[in-house]
C-alpha cells in the first residue's frame, strides 16, 4: 500500500473519527487515501478554524483531534489552533503537506520550515522522510498528545513519500497506566490536612480529566473543604454545590480572593500557571502550598509549593478519601459561608429586568437557565469570557468551555462545530464578541454544510470591549479598540440559518429559547451595554486590602 493509505490506516487504529482540515496539492495522496476509510474528512473555510476544531475536540473527548493542511501558508494557518492546543493542554495531532524530498534543501515555492517552526508550540513533532517509520511516528504523535498533560504533536508527510510504497501493519495503541502516589508523600498531606483550619482547594484544567473530578467531588463531600477553580477548572466541583466559591481569573481582588487569603492550606490540583499567574494569588508569597498534579510544578518565584505529589491526579484522592474515611478530619465549615453568600448575591444581582439594557452577565443568566447540567458552552475570548468564567454556574466538568492558556480569538465559532460532533446529543451554545466573531464566521458555513447544529451567540458592543476595559481601567481612556459591524441578522441569513436581533427582554428570553433548544443552527445577535464592565472594576477596586 501507499504511505497514505498506511497514515490513514494508524488513524483508524487510534479511534479518529474527523479530519478537519483544508486540501492542497501536496496533501493529495492522503486526501484520497481518506476517502474510502471510516474517517470523515471536513474541509473548512480556513486552516485556523481546522485547528482550533481539533483543538476542542480534543479537549472535550479526550483523545486528540487532527487537522490536516498543505504545506506552507497551509500549515502556517494551523499555527495559532495548535499553540492554543498547546497551552489550554488539549490533545491535538496536526498533519502537514510537504513538497518532494528532492526540493526542500533549497528555496523552492511555498517551502518553509514547518517542522521547526511548529517545535516552540508542540510537544514534540518531525517529518516522515523514511517509509519505513510511518507507523512509529503516528503511534508516538497520538501517545504523546495524549499522555498527561495532552497537548499538541505534529508529523509533515512530503508528497513524494507519501506515494511510495510501505508493506508496514499499524500499531496498536496499549492503554497507559499512570503512576500511583508515593506513600510518604500520602501521608505528609494526611498531616497536613489534620492540622490545617481553614484549607482550601484550587482546582485548575487539570482537575476535569481522567476521572479527577469525580474522585475530588467525594474528597469535597468528605472533608467540607471549599474550591475555588480557575476559569479552565469549572465544573470540578459543580458550582450549585456550597463547596464552590466559584472562579478565579480576573487579574483583580474578587469575592474569591477573601477565602484564599483565609486560607492555611492551599491544595492546587490540576493548577496551570500559564492560565492564572500565582502573583495574582500569592502576590506576598506566603501561601502554604500542596501541589497535586500529573507533573511537577514549575519553578517560579510565586509558586513554591511545601510538598509536591506528583502522579495521576484522581489515584491522590481515591486513596485520601480512604484514609480520611478511615481515620476522620473535622473542618469549621462556616468559615467561607459569608464568602459563598456575597458570591451569590453578587451574581444574581445582575439579573435583567424590563427596563435593563442588556448586559453579559445578565443574559448568561438566561441562558443558564435553557441548558440543562451537561450542555455544552463554548466561550470565545473577551469581555464575555470574563463573565462567562466569572458568573456563569458550571455543574458538571467540561461543560464550559474557555482558552484561559493561550486565550485567542476566534475560538468559539468553530469549537462550537467541534462540540457538536463530540456530543450531538447535547445543547451546544457558542458565546462570542463581535471581534471574535468575524475572525472566523466564514465557519459557519461549514457548519451548514455538515449539519452541526447549535446556537451562536453574539455579544455586539462595536468594540474590542475586554482591550478598552483594560485601557478605560489602566488610564481612563482607550484608544484603537473601536469597530464598525455588518447587520449580523442578515449576514446569519445569508447562509440560510436563522438570525436574530432582540430588542427587548422579552424578544431576548424567546429568541434564545427557539435559539438553543431547537437543535437549528442560528445566530443572535445581543447589542449589550459594556459599562456593567468598568463598574464591576470599581466594586473589585474596594475589595483591595
Amino acid at each position: 500500500m501507499k504511505v497514505s493509505d498506511l497514515i490513514v490506516k494508524c488513524l483508524e487504529t487510534e479511534g479518529v473519527k474527523y479530519v478537519f482540515g483544508l486540501p492542497g496539492e501536496e496533501n493529495e495522496d492522503l486526501l484520497f487515501s481518506l476517502e474510502n476509510s471510516s474517517i470523515q474528512f471536513i474541509p473548512t473555510r480556513m486552516e485556523q478554524g481546522a485547528s482550533f476544531m481539533a483543538d476542542v475536540y480534543g479537549r472535550l473527548t479526550g483523545k486528540a483531534g487532527v487537522c490536516l493542511s498543505t504545506l506552507g501558508p497551509g500549515a502556517t494557518n494551523l499555527i495559532t489552533g495548535i499553540a492554543d492546543a498547546h497551552l489550554d493542554k488539549s490533545p491535538l495531532v496536526a498533519i502537514t503537506g510537504q513538497g518532494s524530498s528532492d526540493r526542500v534543501h533549497k528555496e523552492s515555492h511555498q517551502n518553509v520550515d514547518i517542522v521547526n517552526m511548529f517545535k516552540p508550540i508542540t510537544k514534540w513533532n518531525t517529518s516522515i522522510q523514511n517509509p519505513r517509520i510511518t507507523t512509529e511516528v503516528v503511534r508516538k504523535a497520538f501517545k504523546l498528545a495524549e499522555m498527561e498533560k495532552p497537548g499538541a504533536t505534529h508529523f509533515e508527510l512530503p508528497e513524494d513519500v507519501a506515494a511510495l510504497s510501505c508493506d508496514l501493519e499499524p500499531m496498536r495503541p496499549v492503554r497507559l497506566r499512570r503512576a500511583a502516589p508515593d506513600y510518604k508523600a500520602m501521608n505528609e498531606i494526611l498531616e497536613r490536612l489534620k492540622f490545617a483550619r481553614k484549607p482550601l482547594i484550587l482546582a485548575g484544567n487539570g482537575a476535569i480529566r481522567k476521572m479527577a473530578s469525580k474522585h475530588l467531588r467525594e474528597f469535597v463531600k468528605l472533608t467540607g473543604i471549599p474550591v475555588v477553580s480557575t476559569f479552565m477548572g469549572k465544573g470540578a466541583v459543580s458550582d450549585f454545590e456550597e463547596n464552590s466559591l466559584y472562579a478565579v481569573g480576573l487579574q483583580a481582588r474578587d469575592h474569591a480572593m477573601k477565602a484564599i487569603d483565609e486560607a492555611d492550606l492551599i491544595i492546587t490540583v490540576g493548577y496551570d500557571i500559564a492560565e492564572y499567574a500565582p502573583e495574582h494569588w500569592n502576590g506576598n508569597k506566603d501561601n502554604k502550598i500542596v501541589h497535586i498534579d500529573f507533573t511537577p510544578a514549575e519553578v517560579y518565584e510565586f509558586y513554591h509549593p511545601e510538598l509536591e505529589i506528583v502522579c495521576d491526579i484522581s489515584a491522590v484522592f481515591w486513596e485520601l478519601n480512604i484514609k480520611i474515611k478511615a481515620e476522620g478530619v473535622d473542618y469549621d465549615t462556616e468559615w467561607y459561608r459569608p464568602i459563598r453568600k456575597a458570591i451569590m448575591d453578587d451574581l444574581n444581582s445582575y439579573k435583567l429586568k424590563g427596563d435593563h439594557c442588556f448586559t453579559i452577565p445578565g443574559t448568561l443568566h438566561i441562558i443558564r437557565e435553557l441548558m440543562d447540567p451537561g450542555d455544552i458552552l463554548i466561550s470565545d475570548v473577551g469581555a464575555h469570557k470574563m463573565w462567562i468564567g466569572r458568573n456563569y454556574p458550571v455543574h458538571e466538568p467540561n461543560s464550559v468551555i474557555i482558552s484561559n492558556g493561550l486565550a485567542s480569538m476566534g475560538i468559539a465559532l468553530p469549537g462550537g462545530i467541534a462540540a457538536k460532533l463530540a456530543h450531538p446529543d447535547k445543547k451546544v451554545v457558542a458565546a462570542m464578541g463581535d471581534g471574535g466573531f468575524l475572525m472566523n464566521a466564514q465557519e459557519i458555513e461549514t457548519a451548514k454544510r455538515i449539519g452541526a447544529n447549535y446556537a451562536i451567540i453574539v455579544f455586539n458592543d462595536n468594540d474590542y470591549g475586554l482591550i478598552s476595559w483594560k485601557q478605560v481601567s489602566h488610564t481612563g481612556r482607550k484608544y484603537g479598540t473601536q469597530l464598525t459591524n455588518p447587520d449580523f441578522k442578515k449576514y446569519a441569513e445569508s447562509f440560510g440559518i436563522k438570525g436574530y436581533s432582540p430588542s427587548n427582554l422579552e424578544e431576548l428570553h424567546d429568541n434564545l429559547k427557539e435559539a438553543i433548544t431547537s437543535d437549528e443552527l442560528s445566530l443572535v445577535e445581543i447589542g449589550i451595554d459594556p459599562s456593567v464592565n468598568y463598574e464591576l472594576t470599581q466594586k473589585l477596586q474596594k475589595n483591595k486590602k
